[in-house]
């Protein structure tokens, strides 16, 4: 048991520094045009090393996707410290279900983020493929949601 929690502790630290990345990295979108490479991200968007905030991010879907993750990043520390809180303070049977939830709603929030971005941006520039940011947030979906339902599976053990 000792170890599986000392696991899901560290997928969960892996979970928040990738949500970080991905939120402050420049590389949701990244793209060729005329042998300048160009990028956009959730801030800037950068052509051949000169970076701008461009229209794109003054719209509101833009600004829906950044407080989405934003909140998401929120929410994984929340519920990293309370998986240590609850782990030393509850007795088995109610711990890691604050924790679990938590995690959930952070999962909720990737869920959102990653969609409105995918819907709206994802042909933005010509020939552009998705950027290692958007990337780490769909890995970060995927862990957030496991490590929620584990964290609500162990609340029993």
């Amino acid at each position: 048991m000792l170890v599986l929690l000392a696991g899901i502790f560290v997928i969960h630290i892996a979970t928040v520094i990738m949500l970080f990345v991905s939120t402050i990295s420049n590389v949701w979108l990244a793209s060729s045009l005329m042998n300048q490479n160009g990028t956009v991200g959730l801030w800037l968007q950068c052509i051949a090393g000169h970076c701008k905030q461009a229209e794109i991010h003054t719209e509101e879907s833009m600004k829906a996707v950044q407080a989405f993750m934003i909140l998401a990043i929120i929410f994984s520390f929340v519920s990293l410290v309370m998986f240590v809180v609850q782990l030393f303070t509850l007795e088995k049977g109610k711990r890691f279900y604050i924790a679990g939830t938590i995690m959930l709603v952070c999962w909720l929030c990737i869920l959102i983020a990653a969609s409105i971005f995918t819907a709206r941006y994802s042909d933005y520039f010509m020939s552009s493929h998705h950027g290692y940011c958007f990337i780490l947030a769909w890995i970060c979906f995927c862990f957030s949601f496991i490590i929620g339902i584990l964290y609500l599976v162990l609340r029993k053990k």
